[in-house]
């Protein structure tokens, strides 16, 4: 990657005027460490247009603070700005950005509140807020704003749309703003908020698309090492649970069912008395030894739905290996301690509920389970994000996902960056392609599966869990191991420290060689792929098996004289499950199964 120059200045000035004492930010920027070579792009970027607002889109990992700060010390060198003033989405992160402002040579407060009005403190240069502290009080964080010429970074922009009241906080507290600098990690919203000083441009179909003054994508930043190449570990499992009307439902996940049944698979999965989720937390573990024989203190995350959850995850893994994992719960005040020593220290788990993935910065997180139903774009990429911060070169991030098909296309679309877009006539979100129109479906069905957990009551009777496949750079590799076997293990196996060359090369090779044993457990001399798949013809989507299903009734009706509805109930007494319109794509099997045996005599 190149480097930028260590002995570039601010513009207009020389050496010696930089490190003036009369200007101690100006000292501590020329000490500062080098800027990434992105870095110093989106700053050049920056004074080229010289403007009053600016958004800079970056990956997770990528350093967008470090930008962020090195161009507030300048705008402050070059006396554009007195003032600066730090918007961030958590209190946990308010902390971060003044510990990281003080390396700078620039001294925020964090602790500033609403009570202190109009002062912040003698030897501050600013203040860090959240979005939720100035929608309280828009018009004194407008005063405040006001009293100087001031910058505002506005961290993770995309929140500003989070509620109405937010984004007219902000909007009304700093329009008067001198310079504003917007800043993003994420794909935008899913929704029509629109969000505050991020311009929109109008597009022949009536829509506007949000316009970023620089981007800095996954991709790019993986070609320069600056984040982690990110294998994604995708288990399966079969799940058994029982609905409040008494119907057994049966599916594995990965099947092509509805979004109420996958929903319903995927609690039953996630629930912490079954056995999916200890199976995947043992295999987890069993990967940070692996990485951690490269990278001693290398750490796991798992990412959890609610608290209750949570603790349970955290007593498995005190099961597992001994050591109970730091626990962050968002309502315990001494979460943001717990994680700075979690950070600082060489334990091996931390266990987190969802709303944790923006406001962690752990860099030695390197795997990490997604043990939560949320399946948005926006919150899976901070949670992705949480793990691709790169230390140094080589270093592989590893993250556990169960088989759903909204996990699976994210992942495989990791490096596509999407904008945000508007339709203001119909007040509804406009599909610009195919995968945009399939992303912004997960959002839709994720609502649904939402209101059907908190809504519709059913009981997890029983879930396992077997090796899926590994995701990695859009591809998928291997589909042919189980838990606990050498398949399983050659996958878990990978080293620690690999460029993302040669992750795939070794991907590739793993998958060839457990296949090679699939085949030679049954008994195939000549491996055929489609041969060593399992025996069950679960590839079929859910209309297709009905109409499977039906055409055979209709088969067994003329050879019974059965009517097909007898056929039917015969079929639900002997297989179990729910009627056919309701069934997951394996109860539909068995009965496809159990007419085939009896037509084939």
């Amino acid at each position: 990657m190149e480097k930028a120059d260590e002995t570039s200045y601010l513009p207009g000035t020389s050496a010696a005027e930089h490190m003036s004492p009369a200007y101690p930010e100006r000292a501590a920027w020329g000490t500062a460490q080098t800027l990434r070579a992105w870095q110093q792009e989106a700053i050049n970027k920056y004074f080229e247009l010289n403007p009053k607002d600016f958004l800079a889109s970056a990956t997770p990992g990528a350093g967008k603070t470090t930008f962020a700060l090195r161009l507030a010390a300048m705008l402050r060198g070059q006396k554009t700005v007195e003032q600066v003033i730090v918007v961030a989405p958590t209190e946990h992160l308010k902390v971060q950005w003044a510990d990281a402002a003080a390396r700078a040579g620039i001294k925020l407060n964090p602790n500033y509140s609403n009570a202190d009005r109009l002062s912040y403190g003698a030897g501050f240069h600013g203040v860090v807020v959240t979005y939720a502290q100035v929608a309280l009080k828009p018009v004194q964080h407008q005063l405040l704003t006001q009293m100087k010429p001031t910058l505002v970074i506005m961290d993770e922009v995309h929140h500003g749309g989070d509620a109405l009241s937010w984004g007219d906080g902000i909007r009304e507290a700093y329009s008067s703003a001198t310079r504003r600098l917007s800043l993003t990690g994420t794909p935008f919203r899913s929704d029509d908020a629109p969000i505050p000083f991020v311009q929109y441009m109008p597009q022949p179909d009536g829509t506007r698309v949000s316009v970023t003054d620089y981007d800095y994508g996954y991709g790019r930043a993986l070609a320069d090492h600056v984040v982690r190449p990110v294998v994604f570990m995708v288990y399966a499992g079969k799940m058994r649970w029982l609905t409040s009307a008494g119907e057994e439902m049966e599916a594995r996940l990965g099947e092509g069912n509805t979004k109420d049944i996958t929903a319903q698979a995927w609690r039953t999965a996630l629930d912490p008395a079954g056995e999916w989720l200890p199976a995947v937390l043992r295999a987890a573990d069993t990967r940070l030894s692996k990485v951690r024989e490269a990278v001693p203190d290398a750490g796991g995350l798992v990412i959890a739905t609610d608290h209750d959850a949570a603790k349970a995850y955290a007593t498995m893994l005190e099961t597992i290996t001994g050591e109970y994992p730091a626990l962050i719960l968002s309502d315990d005040p001494g979460a943001s301690a717990r994680i700075d020593e979690f950070s600082g220290n060489t334990d091996r788990w931390m266990v987190a509920v969802r709303m944790v993935s923006e406001g962690v910065d752990v860099p030695r997180l390197a795997v990490g389970v997604y043990a939560t139903s949320s399946s948005t774009p926006l919150f899976f990429a901070q949670a992705i994000g949480r793990f691709v911060r790169s230390r140094h070169r080589g270093e592989l991030a590893t993250v556990f996902i169960p088989n759903v098909p909204q996990l699976m296309q994210l992942a495989e679309q990791l490096e596509k960056e999407r904008n945000h877009v508007l339709d203001l006539a119909k007040g509804a979100e406009q599909l610009l392609d195919a995968e945009q129109a399939l992303i912004d479906a997960a959002n839709r069905e994720e609502s649904a599966s939402d209101a059907l957990t908190t809504e519709y009551r059913y009981e997890a009777l029983h879930s396992d869990a077997h090796f899926d496949r590994a995701v990695f750079d859009g591809a998928e590799f291997g589909g042919y191991a189980a838990v606990e076997t050498p398949e399983e293990l050659d996958f878990l196996g990978i080293p620690g420290l690999l460029d993302a060359g040669e992750v795939r090369n070794l991907l590739l090779h793993r998958q060839a060689r457990q296949a090679r044993r699939s085949a030679e457990r049954q008994g195939i001399t000549e491996f055929q792929p489609e041969r060593a798949e399992s025996p069950e013809a679960l590839h079929r989507n859910l209309k297709e098996q009905r109409k499977l299903l039906h055409s055979l009734v209709g088969m067994w009706a003329r050879v019974s004289g059965d009517p097909h509805g007898a056929i039917h109930a015969e079929l639900r007494r002997v297989c179990g499950g729910p009627q056919v319109s309701q069934a997951s794509v394996s109860q539909l099997q068995k009965r496809i199964d159990l007419l085939r045996k009896r037509l084939n005599g």
